[in-house]
């Protein structure tokens, strides 16, 4: 059977403000090391599988950019949507496309914005995630083993492990981001990993869970699928788009499907969803603070500085997260970097656009 790799790549990456913008969101940045983090998701994959089964969703605004950050992909395997939907229609289609070049295709979908240290390991369980699919004709997911109580993660449960030579089980509930004292109860009950947001399966067997469990987008992407090659491709796709609801896979298809398998995976993961992700994940100094560009630390502990074209000093400061782009500058408080999805929400209602 043969492997193709999505990479979902349409998000704008808000709670990464002032650096992410629309043009330029946070999967194309260098967040988390010297790469992109687009890129750094599409070397993981090429240990995988080819480069031309390597296929990239996204939107008009961000394509040039990633045909830029990508130029070894083919031009057709970037996929654009006409408008963001969520993750169940760009999921679906991806899938009709790869259906479309070879029917028996086992397909994984990963997130173009997570940072995986332990490339081999992760090959590894993703391989085993494909053995899987096949065997088990499930939908097969990815736990990642909970380090903490984390609240900004969605939770697997899981119960009966398939093989006891796999870290493999059948999942028994997914579970949205809790408060902290749930998320305690979820890490010492010692059956819940974290949602990872990374997914494989046969293409036919997504697209049978679409007409199951979610008939009325399936019919859209059968008329859309029509047309692949067609002149009629671009028409026939807005026009069917449009009528699509918003909704994300797990809502539509994980939560509602009973064969659906998770592996269990201890590789270090992190979704970077946050500024304070950031300071979590990279390399500190003897005080702890983080930084990038030219940043001057005195009596200061436990701060991430980024700076971009001037010297920054943090004097007698600590816990601070501080943003310095050419056109804007952001100060907030460590622990509190989710707020910055608010405030770019208030950006777009108040449409000050040369802010987004």
């Amino acid at each position: 059977m043969s492997f193709y790799a999505v990479i979902m790549a349409g998000g704008v990456g808000k709670r990464f403000w002032p650096q992410s913008r629309r043009a330029t969101p946070k999967q194309l940045l260098p967040i988390a090391g010297d790469e992109s983090m687009l890129r750094m998701t599409l070397d993981r994959l090429k240990n995988l599988t080819e480069t031309d089964h390597i296929l990239i969703i996204t939107n008009s605004e961000q394509e040039q950019a990633i045909r830029n950050e990508c130029p070894e992909l083919p031009e057709n395997n970037i996929l654009i949507e006409p408008e963001g939907k969520n993750t169940a229609p760009a999921i679906g289609l991806a899938a009709i496309i790869i259906q479309h070049r070879d029917p028996d295709a086992v397909m994984g979908v990963f997130p173009a914005d997570h940072f995986i240290q332990d490339v081999d390991s992760f090959s590894d369980y993703i391989r085993q995630g494909i053995k899987v699919a096949g065997r088990m004709k499930g939908l097969v997911t990815f736990g990642v083993v909970p380090t903490r109580p984390a609240t900004g993660y969605g939770y697997i449960q899981f119960h009966d492990r398939t093989n006891p030579d796999e870290p493999v089980y059948a999942v028994k509930a997914f579970a949205e981001k809790p408060d902290y004292k749930t998320a305690q109860l979820f890490v010492g009950s010692g059956d819940f990993l974290w949602n990872s947001g990374m997914f494989v399966w046969e293409v036919g067997c997504i697209l049978q869970s679409f007409q199951d469990y979610l008939p009325e987008i399936w019919d859209s992407l059968d008329n859309i699928k029509g047309a692949i090659g067609k002149p009629v491709w671009d028409s026939v796709l807005t026009v069917e788009w449009a009528t699509l609801r918003s909704i994300s896979i797990d809502y539509g298809v994980m939560e509602k499907a009973r064969n659906v398998y998770v592996v269990r995976v201890d590789f270090s993961w992190n979704d970077v969803g946050s500024w304070d992700a950031v300071h979590e994940m990279r390399e500190k100094d003897k005080d702890r603070n983080v930084s990038r560009g030219e940043v001057i630390f005195h009596s200061a502990e436990n701060n991430l500085v980024y700076a971009e074209g001037k010297t920054v000093a943090i004097v007698g400061v600590d816990d601070l997260v501080v943003i310095d782009t050419e056109d804007a500058l952001l100060i907030i408080p460590r622990g509190q970097t989710e707020r910055v999805k608010d405030l770019v929400d208030g950006f777009e209602k108040e449409k000050r656009d040369s802010l987004l």
